[in-house]
């Protein structure tokens, strides 16, 4: 065996897939309508893969997985698609009950998530003290200050099964690269799972990847379990610099979630077939 089939962790899509099992609760990189690493979110579509939790700050990836009856049970502050603000596939499935939400804020999310990072149990926070997260939540709890008293919210952390990113740059050994201008907690997302997979838009050699900026480096191979080359796999979403979120396909991807019709096309067009298909039918 070389010293490179020893070190490569590549992957395809439908390899991450594979290690990926039903009932498995599943963070997912990104935020609203940007960076998400929707090339492995549509290989999961194609999968028999159901009874999903996802953990995430959610866009499309959220709505597309509740369309096709993955989800059961959603763990976000918010699912977005930023220029529609409210993601209309989620909301059809939270409407009619087909998804359990645990509700979040924002900052509660990210404690949540460095809670596990970190391997301890929870982290305390002022956030959601008097709000109707105690409500629609009851399984929170309060604990209180051993040193001066007070109250506060207990955190518990999140702990991941997987978690799924997209960068803009990685070597094949799980380091990687965001050139854009937020990290969007994916370094976070990665150390919470039991086995982190890395989709990228550019596969570079160690050297190369070396010689981005050191604060863009966040990712490191110790969390990634598989790393995909996915040129434009964000697609509908941003990934900056390297493409802009897509809108006319996004709007048109949200009229369908007024027509079971529209949906089923929007699925047999665009869904159904492997990435290469897709890329192909988003180029035409």
């Amino acid at each position: 065996m070389t010293v490179r089939q020893m070190t490569s962790k590549l992957m395809t899509e439908d390899d991450v897939v594979e290690h990926l099992e039903s009932g498995m609760t599943i963070g997912i990189g990104g935020w609203g309508a940007r960076r998400k690493p929707m090339s492995i979110v549509r290989a999961i579509l194609r999968s028999d893969l159901t009874d999903l939790t996802l953990a995430t700050y959610g866009g499309p990836d959220v709505g597309m997985l509740c369309a096709s009856g993955k989800v059961s049970k959603l763990i976000s502050a918010f699912v977005t698609l930023d220029s529609i603000p409210l993601e209309p596939h989620y909301r059809n499935a939270r409407q009619s009950g087909a998804v359990h939400e645990r509700p979040m804020d924002e900052g509660m999310f990210l404690l949540a998530l460095q809670a596990a990072a970190w391997r301890v149990p929870f982290l305390p926070t002022r956030v959601g003290l008097g709000s109707d997260l105690f409500r629609d939540d009851p399984e929170l709890q309060t604990v209180t200050d051993p040193y001066g008293g007070e109250e506060l919210v207990a955190v518990p952390a999140l702990h991941l099964d997987a978690a799924l990113v997209h960068l803009n740059r990685a070597d094949e050994r799980g380091n990687a690269a965001f050139l854009g201008p937020d990290l969007y907690f994916d370094d976070l997302l990665l150390e919470a799972a039991a086995d982190g997979y890395v989709s990228c838009e550019r596969l570079l050699t160690t050297d190369e990847l070396a010689e981005a900026p050191l604060h863009t480096m966040r990712t490191n191979r110790m969390f990634v379990s598989g790393v995909v080359h996915a040129p434009n796999g964000a697609h509908p979403t941003s990934c900056a610099p390297d493409h802009d979120v897509d809108t006319g396909f996004l709007s048109t991807y949200a009229g369908t979630a007024k027509d079971p019709d529209a949906w089923a096309d929007f699925r047999s067009t665009y869904l159904a077939g492997t990435e290469t298909h897709y890329q192909e039918a988003v180029s035409r």
